[in-house]
């Protein structure tokens, strides 16, 4: 921590915790959702107001999230507004439509509150706001690349979450209930944090630092360990693809006995599960991102612009470039 710093709200305390939820349109509902019912069930549990939160808007009208549900707020934010906690939720677009202004409110904010945090795209304004410069920081996986070109003065990880002194990241929602559950156990204690869990029947499996995986896949019970391993290491060679004799070597089979797992598990071969894993990863660059048609097909394991456009078109219809139009 910052000689300047305030002391981190992750600490043993039970003094109440003022919190503003800035809601971008965009954002994910699931992610407004974990950031916000933990701390309501965590008030139920405690029979006290631990958590007083607020949720405002930047204008101050209902935030529309991709889901198409509107957000209810409290207000436009207010950077003269003291809290002790400002948690910045955005999603699609976010990092495209931030306003100096906005970005000033956020650095004032910041100055006097005791903690600042970024759920999944909300990150975006943690870094436009000038405040993860020399530190550690994560958001989602699918911006992962560009986030970490965008903010060269930030230490990018793959994690869940992470939180480095006054401020937090999470990469989507299910981290941002984890980080949740975090902040509940440090300040109430375990008993509280369980209690909280339990009234989402959720079970925490993962750690903090854990990376986030491109496929989620559950606890996959009653599913053969080795389609796990074979996938993971699929999603962590996209843009230099393995040949499946090597994925079926390093999880420890045949190449035949590994064709047999994913047609029994998911219905197909690995080699089509895998440019299926490819693909998807590309349509989202293509939807979500101005990358280059080239540099998409570079990053998703493609010879060629044009061998990417022919296997894209094929898969989806039609060609990335008329999809992108749209």
């Amino acid at each position: 921590m910052m000689k300047s710093e305030m002391p981190t709200i992750f600490l043993a305390e039970r003094s109440p915790v003022k919190v503003t939820l800035l809601v971008l349109s965009g954002s994910s509902l699931m992610c407004v959702a974990s950031a916000v019912d933990p701390l309501r069930a965590a008030n139920r549990v405690a029979g006290e107001t631990m958590f007083d939160w607020k949720t405002v808007s930047v204008d101050g009208q209902p935030a529309i999230t991709t889901s198409g549900l509107p957000i209810a707020v409290g207000g436009r934010f207010e950077p003269s507004e003291k809290t002790d906690v400002l948690v910045l939720i955005g999603g699609f677009g976010t990092r495209d439509h931030v306003s100096p202004g906005l970005t000033a409110g956020i650095r004032q904010v910041a100055k006097a509150a005791r903690a600042c945090g970024g759920v999944e795209a909300g990150t975006w304004l943690l870094g436009r706001a000038g405040l993860l410069e020399g530190r550690k920081a994560t958001t989602h996986w699918e911006d992962m690349e560009d986030f970490a070109a965008a903010f060269p003065g930030a230490d990018v990880r793959p994690d869940r979450y992470v939180i480095d002194g006054p401020v937090f990241t999470t990469g989507g929602a299910s981290p941002t209930f984890d980080l949740m559950l975090h902040l509940i156990r440090t300040r109430l204690g375990m008993a509280v944090a369980l209690d909280v869990a339990s009234v989402f029947i959720y079970d925490q499996a993962n750690a903090a630092t854990d990376a986030q995986p491109l496929v989620s896949l559950g606890r996959l019970d009653g599913y053969d360990p080795r389609l796990a391993q074979a996938i993971r290491l699929m999603e962590a060679h996209v843009d230099e693809p393995l040949t499946i004799a090597a994925i079926a070597k390093r999880t420890g089979v045949t190449a035949r006995a590994l064709e047999m797992i994913f047609r029994k598990s998911i219905g197909e071969t690995p080699g089509a599960y895998y440019l299926r894993l490819r693909l998807n990863a590309a349509r989202r660059l293509v939807l979500d991102t101005r990358v280059a048609m080239a540099d998409i097909a570079a990053r998703t394991g493609f010879s060629s612009a044009a061998a990417f456009s022919r296997a894209f078109s094929k898969t989806f219809g039609e060609a990335p470039v008329r999809l992108r139009r749209r």
